[in-house]
């Protein structure tokens, strides 16, 4: 609970800096090093991504729900930014993408706090918020297209994603590599690197999502694995590096909701009050967590009603992979007061991520 409140705060702190400070000429630093962490939380989504291959066709189910429950949130903030302020309708579909995934680290952790882990909530919310985060990384790749338009780039870019995808199943989790966490920021920083300059030498933009997540799914995920190493040594420095890593894993992420806070543009507020900014904040909280209830009409056959509605609100929070589709959002001059509105909502909603979690107790406890 404390960790979530944390994230909010670290968020909001960057927010203020971002609007009392001239922070230009440290910006492209910032960026870059925002973009670095986000690289290295996708390479972690993608190190926990499993599929059993024989029986791949028995996903279908659950990504076409996931991917609706990703959708509705997504459509509904859209329709909502495009309604009331002055963006077309691409810029709406980028920046109302961050109201779709679900934020799978913080879910999983505290339900498994809460003594869930051995739920049908537990392992399906655990399925689903993998495969929206998936779907939100694919679906924002086109929507840059529809934004920037279809060229000879936009071709190859398509051939570029194909690629990866083909590779990343192709291979799952069989390069085994080094995976502690300064192995995985190690590697997020040369693939930051290596997109930034294939954008500038071939006009190209990958962004981080999709190639850092492939990473991730083509490394052999060995956390449950004791080298030799450890082995000789005993459990005590076993524990201790478990130890470090978690500390070193929690103070990236720390770090990157500051940075998400302090890379959005600053805005002026001009005859726009508080009251309008809590109203509409508000609203967007609202509609992108209406959005995500679609999953209690579904699995009428696995669950209960009272399971199926733990799953759905067990689906609201949000988290690092949505502050990064912000991230990419600043990049098409779209109007700052949206992007601030996005990021309070953003906020507003980690901040409620125990709220949440306690509301999924008590539908599945109470009698």
């Amino acid at each position: 609970m404390q960790k979530v409140f944390a994230y909010s705060l670290l968020m909001i702190l960057g927010i203020f800096i971002s609007q009392v400070f001239d922070l230009s000429k440290v910006s492209p630093l910032l960026k870059f090093m925002t973009i670095v962490v986000l690289g290295y939380i996708m390479i972690e989504v993608g190190l926990e991504f499993t599929i059993e291959k024989h029986k791949i066709k028995s996903y279908g189910k659950d990504f076409l729900i996931a991917s609706t429950a990703a959708a509705f949130p997504w459509i509904l903030c859209s329709v909502y930014f495009w309604a009331y302020f002055d963006i077309n309708l691409s810029q709406a579909a980028i920046i109302g993408r961050f109201a779709a995934p679900t934020s799978a680290g913080v879910l999983f952790t505290m339900l498994a706090a809460a003594g869930l882990a051995t739920t049908w909530v537990y392992k399906k919310a655990r399925i689903l918020a993998i495969l929206d985060d998936l779907d939100t990384i694919l679906l924002i790749v086109p929507l840059q297209m529809v934004h920037l338009g279809f060229d000879t780039n936009a071709f190859f870019l398509l051939v570029l994603i194909a690629a990866m995808l083909y590779v990343g199943y192709r291979y799952l989790h069989q390069f085994k590599l080094p995976t502690t966490r300064p192995w995985l920021l190690t590697y997020a920083f040369i693939l930051a690197s290596v997109t930034e300059l294939f954008a500038q030498a071939t006009l190209i933009n990958i962004e981080i999502l999709l190639p850092s997540f492939i990473l991730g799914c083509v490394l052999y995920n060995s956390h449950s694995d004791q080298n030799s190493l450890i082995k000789r040594l005993g459990n005590f420095f076993k524990e201790s590096e478990i130890a470090f890593e978690k500390k070193f894993d929690a103070i990236l992420k720390f770090a990157y909701m500051f940075l998400v806070g302090c890379t959005l543009p600053k805005i002026s507020l001009g005859t726009t009050s508080l009251a309008f900014l809590a109203f509409h904040t508000l609203l967007l909280t609202f509609l992108s967590n209406l959005g995500k209830l679609y999953p209690m009409f579904c699995y009428k056959k696995e669950a209960s009603l009272r399971e199926r509605a733990a799953l759905s609100v067990a689906l609201w929070p949000r988290g690092e992979v949505g502050a990064g589709i912000l991230i990419i959002s600043a990049n098409y001059t779209i109007a700052p007061i949206v992007l601030q509105l996005a990021q309070l909502s953003l906020a507003l909603n980690l901040t409620l991520t125990g709220l949440f979690i306690y509301i999924v107790i008590w539908i599945l406890r109470r009698h």
